[in-house]
């Protein structure tokens, strides 16, 4: 059978761009035993070296931010002034990362006994696959990968076809800092069957995904007849609360800039927003205000804030999205904006919607948008606000903002999300999520990552637990 062969889209010009082969049948077969063979020795080595090649490995990514920075412009449309700032955003959370490896590996103490010593040893599982999204490539990949390597594994990525040289940039740039050979490995795939059956391969021992809500869903059914641990992250329709005391200037800023920042194409996005009853007209005139600000253009343009979303299909999504809420009674509130009105030619670009008079009937308010929409429903206080954050079968992130911290913390107990944020949203930190936006049971409002890619195992039972993790 002929290699596959994968051609990226520019979301700027819909013209291709790249193109990448898929491996051939023996290459495919064989990256699962190489990362397996790497995987045996590579787990002998001390933790102080595996922390010394990410180290190096960090330093290169920060000088060529720049570069990456170009790569991701051309081929997931994000605005230039930014896509810098998502590589020394990733460096710092590995960092973060290599700060806690060693309390994260070291031995836990079990309960004394006399004449018994007992603790749980923490070793790594083995090949870990890695398949992540197109949307912030350089920050997903760093939850999976670098747990992985500091804890001993080996790694198999699956980069999105849309931004296919994130993987290339990172093997070449782990190998340049001493990584051995076949610890880290990727192909290039659009094809769910050649994703299925890596994912079933018995020497596959870990998967993490990031992406959709199908894409999880199809990774996990192919991954449900052996015993392997799946971590998903997947999609969020991301509430708001905008209580009456707030400086509504300033919490309309915010709010704008965490629901169109990427052209919303965030799982953390700010998808719908619920105002106080007292500040809603007052608020609505401020998100106007805001927008007027806002340049929809040429990503490559520095002036640039907002560029185009990711392909057609998602354009005609958001679009049919709001056209089905204008239907059922929505209010187009957007201001005027020229550049709204006359993007560059060709390209995905999708002009920002500030919609009143939403409901919980309509598209927008109920699905995973993924674009630069911000629909605001008045609420009548708190238990009315939190009542329709509620109303969601996702439960990645939330956000509520107010003057009065201690009732933020307060409601935030009450809101059904993995990570609840005071006075900020889509943060980079690393987030926990609830509902169908994850397969991993987490507490409520838990913030940091866990590094426990590996095994737990009590010495005098081998191989007894798995710990669990975040990707």
């Amino acid at each position: 059978m002929s290699a596959e062969v994968i051609t990226t889209i520019s979301p700027n010009t819909n013209e291709p761009i790249l193109t990448r082969n898929g491996p051939s049948d023996t290459d495919f077969d064989l990256l699962p035993k190489i990362a397996t063979e790497a995987f045996h020795s590579f787990r002998k080595t001390s933790l102080e070296l595996r922390k010394e090649i990410v180290r190096k490995a960090l330093s290169s990514l920060e000088e060529k931010k720049d570069e990456l920075a170009r790569e991701l412009t051309e081929q997931m449309g994000r605005p230039i002034a930014y896509t810098a700032k998502e590589v020394t955003t990733a460096v710092k959370r590995a960092e973060y990362l290599l700060k806690v490896s060693d309390d994260a590996l070291k031995d836990t103490e079990g309960e004394a006994e006399k004449g018994f010593k007992r603790f749980l040893r923490k070793v790594p599982v083995g090949p870990v696959l890695v398949i992540f999204a197109w949307n912030y490539p350089y920050l997903i990949l760093v939850n999976a990968l670098i747990p992985a390597l500091l804890a001993g594994n080996s790694v198999i990525l699956k980069p999105s076809p849309q931004t296919p040289t994130v993987a290339e940039q990172i093997t070449r740039i782990f190998a340049d800092a001493g990584l051995p050979a076949g610890v880290l490995q990727y192909f290039h795939s659009g094809s769910p069957s050649t994703i299925e059956t890596i994912v079933r391969n018995p020497q596959i021992k870990h998967i993490c995904f990031t992406g959709s809500v199908a894409g999880g869903l199809a990774v996990q059914r192919a991954a449900a007849d052996r015993i392997v641990n799946v971590g998903l992250e997947l999609g969020g329709n991301d509430p708001a609360y905008v209580r009456g005391d707030v400086d509504v200037a300033w919490a309309a800023e915010e709010i704008v800039d965490g629901a169109v920042f990427n052209s919303g194409q965030s799982c953390c996005s700010i998808e719908r927003v619920y105002v106080d009853a007292s500040i809603y007209d007052q608020f609505v005139e401020e998100v106007q205000n805001v927008l007027k600000g806002y340049r929809l253009g040429d990503p490559f343009d520095s002036a640039t804030h907002i560029g185009p979303v990711i392909s057609k299909r998602s354009k005609e999504t958001i679009e049919a999205q709001v056209k089905e809420a204008l239907e059922k009674g929505a209010t187009d509130a957007t201001p005027e904006n020229d550049s709204f009105e006359n993007p560059p030619a060709g390209g995905n670009y999708v002009k920002p919607r500030l919609l009143t008079g939403v409901t919980h009937d309509m598209l927008a308010m109920k699905e995973e948008t993924f674009g630069p929409i911000i629909p605001v429903m008045k609420v009548n206080g708190d238990s009315d606000a939190v009542e329709k954050m509620n109303d969601s079968e996702f439960g990645l992130t939330a956000s509520i903002w107010t003057k009065d911290t201690e009732t933020g913390y307060r409601l935030a107990d009450q809101v059904e999300a993995g990570t609840v944020f005071v006075n900020r949203c889509d943060y980079p930190s690393p987030v926990s999520q609830i509902k169908i936006s994850t397969s991993l049971p987490h507490p409520h409002i838990y913030c940091q990552l866990p590094l426990d890619m590996m095994r737990a195992t009590p010495v005098s039972r081998p191989f007894l637990s798995c710990a669990q993790y975040a990707c």
